[in-house]
């Protein structure tokens, strides 16, 4: 099948951009490839430090002929994606041995689970921490003991930062290992009633206590489809995963054989062997125009709208919100999974998920297929799903047919002609919406804006009975220079009264949702962000603001914009307390929404 015209316009735009970037990184990474591992050359004091409590592979370490496995670890039981992770060394350790290989713990990197952190002032940190796991996992790397990495991270910001490492370190091949998805537990369009009736004071905290613990119930990633998720996903489209392995739930035998497998590979694409494979010729503009058509087709989180760009340009790939918006408009929108839809990923996957999905896009020239992947040469590798047969695992042909339209759907017969996300412009500045699950006569909401500086004065507002027109919530001073961008999710829940009330209400943030946001329009990532002098910092209340994700426009009507006095607040509340005091240099440095929000 030829590409696809729009995806081969965009692929060379971003080629063409990158040129400088990319260039220069490959330069970087043929020279360090040439020089490979430092332990060739280090002094015996150096070795015996790296593997004194190597016990039972000293010798094999010492001698240096056989693949050495770093393993970066984001486990943590906080996190219930990354739970089962706390067994993962020891089975990793036994599968390189069985192919003659040896694996250390090179370093863990913190995981912070926003889940806990919604609405709280550690979510502050939640962005930060995408570069501070990239940190973590360079010092971790730093070392340089190691022919391959295998990187243990699911969730938000872990695999984003997992990423950015592993292409800073691209001249070592790098494979990503998940852990799955919880089994379903309660449907989350159940979980969202609940929230709701306890937003609008219809039951009582027992009530909502135990709807999230029935829907949030066991080891494994949150089974909606939100930013951890999509990550697993983007992870198969860029080829960092072994075929189909993403959502396989934890603790079952084909999720340790899949493990296993992984381990198996990363020792077989090392340079020591015939089919080296470094992880930054896998990240190149190809794999990443492929997680940003993924990303169309699901539905997904549009925190990788943030996280794409800061992955990309560790590997010297300029990402652009153009990009997302042309690509957004190409590609079909094929799955219906919570909060796009009532499934969750569980009965995504059984309904074909991604290797059904993959071969569609594949067939409608809508995916590159020559990407080189962990699993081999092409994209088409990730057609096929793994088996368990009489213990041995293989890969077969994944189905030819959807086995629920209501959840999957071919590329001729989509939900959507487009993927539902769209960028903003206008004298607002620049956002983006994501419209998958935002009802077709909720595209273009025009309404006088309510300003506020905070998520807790909105709740203050909406307790008080103070919405009852129609209103878009302006929740500036919400950028990562202000405090750090935190999540707005907790909004969602009372937007969502409102709306069921009967008006039309939108947001308008310099902030983020979570990936988990659906049914309420949001305006979200402007940028210039109010703390940098964006024109969203001159709004006032009263002012009209019309959001069209039809055309793509956020704009004020009849307002001279930049006649009007910059708003300041006061940020020294976001300064400190839970940690914040460590974060003020991020806050600091970091760059714009439109660029990934990056500090590093």
């Amino acid at each position: 099948m030829t590409l696809n015209s729009t995806i081969d316009r965009v692929t060379d735009r971003i080629r063409a951009r990158s040129a400088q970037s990319r260039g220069d990184y490959l330069k970087r990474m043929a020279q360090a490839v040439s020089d490979g591992p430092v332990r060739a050359h280090l002094s015996c004091g150096n070795q015996a430090h790296a593997f004194a409590a190597m016990t039972d592979d000293k010798d094999s370490l010492a001698a240096g002929r056989a693949p050495n496995i770093g393993i970066v670890t984001a486990y943590n039981d906080m996190l219930s994606a990354h739970q089962p992770f706390e067994h993962y060394p020891a089975i990793i350790r036994e599968a390189a041995r069985g192919v003659g290989a040896t694996a250390q713990v090179a370093g863990g990197v913190p995981a912070m689970c926003d889940g806990v952190t919604q609405g709280q002032p550690g979510m502050e940190l939640s962005l930060f921490s995408r570069d501070v796991i990239a940190l973590s996992a360079g010092v971790a790397l730093s070392h340089n003991c190691f022919d391959a990495a295998v990187f243990l991270g699911v969730c938000d910001k872990i695999v984003p930062g997992l990423i950015m490492a592993a292409a800073t370190f691209g001249h070592v091949p790098a494979v990503f290992i998940p852990a799955g998805p919880m089994v379903s537990g309660l449907p989350n369009d159940e979980k969202s009633r609940v929230r709701n009736a306890f937003a609008n004071g219809e039951v009582g905290r027992e009530a909502l206590m135990a709807a999230e613990m029935a829907s949030y119930h066991g080891p494994g990633t949150c089974t909606f489809y939100g930013t951890a998720n999509t990550n697993q996903m983007l992870m198969e489209f860029m080829g960092m995963h072994l075929p189909g392995t993403s959502f396989v739930n934890p603790g079952t035998p084909l999720r340790e054989a899949l493990t296993k497998a992984a381990v198996e590979r990363a020792a077989a694409i090392t340079a020591l062997g015939n089919s080296f494979t470094p992880a930054g010729e896998v990240l190149d503009e190809r794999s990443f125009v492929n997680g940003m058509v993924g990303l169309m087709a699901t539905g997904g989180s549009t925190n990788l709208v943030l996280h794409l760009p800061a992955m990309a340009r560790a590997a010297g790939v300029l990402l652009d919100l153009e990009d997302f918006a042309d690509i957004s408009d190409t590609v079909p929108l094929m799955a219906k999974v919570y909060p796009n839809g009532l499934a969750d990923v569980n009965h995504f996957h059984a309904a074909g998920g991604l290797g059904y999905m993959m071969g569609q896009l594949l067939d409608m020239g809508l995916l590159h297929p020559d990407t080189k992947t962990v699993a081999g040469e092409g994209l088409g590798l990730y057609r096929r799903e793994p088996k368990l047969r009489d213990g041995a695992l293989v890969w077969e042909d994944g189905p030819e047919n959807s086995l629920n339209e209501k959840i999957l759907r071919p590329c001729a017969a989509p939900f959507a002609k487009a993927g539902g996300l769209k960028q903003l412009s206008g004298n607002l500045g620049r956002g983006v919406i994501k419209v998958s699950a935002v009802a077709p006569e909720r595209h273009v909401t025009e309404a006088p804006v309510r300003i506020f500086h905070d998520q807790q004065a909105v709740k203050t507002a909406f307790r008080a009975g103070e919405f009852t027109t129609d209103t878009i919530v302006v929740v500036r001073f919400q950028g990562p220079r202000a405090n750090g961008m935190p999540e707005l999710h907790s909004l969602t829940p009372m937007l969502s009264v409102l709306q069921d009330r009967g008006l039309k209400v939108a947001l308008v943030t310099d902030g983020r949702m979570s990936g988990a946001s659906g049914k309420v329009p949001a305006a979200i990532h402007v940028s210039p962000e109010a703390a940098c002098g964006g024109l969203i910092g001159k709004l006032l209340d009263g002012d009209v603001v019309r959001l069209d994700a039809i055309k793509g426009t956020l704009e004020v009507i009849g307002v001279d914009l930049e006649s009007r006095t910059q708003a300041t607040a006061d940020l020294s509340g976001n300064s400190h307390g839970i940690g914040r005091e460590l974060f003020e240099v991020f806050r600091r440095n970091v760059g714009p929404s439109t660029e990934g929000a990056m500090v590093v």
